[in-house]
């Protein structure tokens, strides 16, 4: 579904696929809950996690195959609609809290990561590629580490600064401004990754004033942001959807395996396995769109596109790497009672 990568603060609350590595700690907590005294079952944890990915990674193609039969604001709204529906339900089934906290910041959040994140992707989608949507919305864990770093001033370090750069280099072979091409579903793609990557600002802003469950945020944020994508789809209504078999098909993937299965599967993801691990796990999010792309819609890239691709799945690469190192020597200082924030690395939820 997201420290140089995602936080955990930032990835469980990460819309489509949050990719995220949560920095909090990489040590696994039990599945069990606190207190359990259960040690959480990595198998189960470990296939959850490929099946989230799949989940995933395979949503990019049900969108755009949803998009032959509605219009793109349509289908955003009525998917983030009942996806929160479902999460309410779901709410006091799974004994959460059902009553939303900080509301203002919560509407805000559901604004940015539902309204623009989610309504600018399936947009993208209408003209641009499902494998190469996929990977330039995946840019959002480098717009995060530069919005912390000017808004937080959470600074960037090693191979934070080659991961920027090489995301950088993959953007421009991807975008291919040399050839002087219309790219409006690629810009639109960028601009979801940095709306995501701005409610992941919000989010940790949240979450370090208010104590808020996770998949309660979720819910609530995404209701509120489905709204005001009902008022924009009302504004750009030119005809109802095609109810056919395979718009109905679509939906109800992007309602049940899309938003409430894929939540689960992550809130256990990260309860169950340590944080780099979880975040390494996110990167066959992308991987598995452009596989599925090229398998079902005949999607191929070209050679300076692919190279792109490439380039940026290896900077998010570096990126968990990072967050996987920078976790362990925070706990080596933990351990020998050091203050960790005293340790050259970390990131936006690393207290660098």
């Amino acid at each position: 579904m997201n420290s140089a990568a995602p936080t955990e603060d930032d990835a469980r609350v990460g819309a489509e696929s949050a990719p995220g590595v949560a920095a909090e700690s990489d040590a696994p907590v039990s599945s069990g809950g606190a207190g359990s005294g259960r040690a959480p079952d990595y198998r189960l944890a470990v296939g959850a996690l490929l099946l989230l990915a799949v989940a995933w990674g395979y949503n990019w193609v049900v969108i755009k195959r949803g998009l032959d039969y509605s219009e793109p604001f349509t289908f955003a709204a009525l998917r983030s609609f009942f996806g929160a529906v479902v999460l309410l339900i779901l709410l006091p089934i799974l004994h959460k809290p059902i009553r939303p906290k900080a509301l203002g910041l919560t509407a805000v959040l559901g604004i940015m990561q539902t309204t623009a994140f989610v309504g600018l992707l399936t947009w993208a989608l209408v003209n641009g590629g499902a494998g190469q949507t996929a990977i330039l919305t995946y840019t959002m864990p480098f717009w995060l580490l530069l919005m912390a770093w000017l808004t937080l001033g959470e600074r960037l370090k090693g191979f934070q600064w080659v991961a920027v750069a090489l995301a950088l280099c993959g953007l421009i072979l991807v975008l291919t401004p040399w050839r002087l091409e219309g790219g409006w579903s690629e810009l639109i793609a960028i601009g979801g990754a940095l709306f995501w990557a701005g409610s992941a600002i919000v989010a940790k802003l949240l979450r370090k004033r208010h104590e808020v469950d996770l998949l309660s945020l979720t819910a609530w944020q995404m209701l509120l942001g489905s709204l005001l994508l009902i008022v924009i789809a009302f504004f750009a209504w030119s005809g109802p959807p095609v109810w056919s078999g395979t718009f109905i098909a679509a939906l109800l993937y992007n309602v049940l395996a899309g938003s409430a299965l894929a939540w689960i599967l992550w809130l256990y993801i990260l309860h169950a396995l340590p944080a780099g691990t979880a975040g390494l796990g996110t990167l066959l999010t992308p991987v598995i769109g452009i596989i599925a792309a090229w398998i079902q819609l005949g999607e191929r890239p070209g050679v300076s596109e692919g190279l792109g691709m490439i380039a940026i799945v290896s900077a998010l690469l570096l990126i968990v790497v990072w967050e996987i190192r920078s976790g362990r020597r925070r706990r080596a200082a933990t351990y020998q009672g050091l203050d960790p924030g005293d340790l050259s690395g970390g990131g936006p939820g690393g207290g660098a």
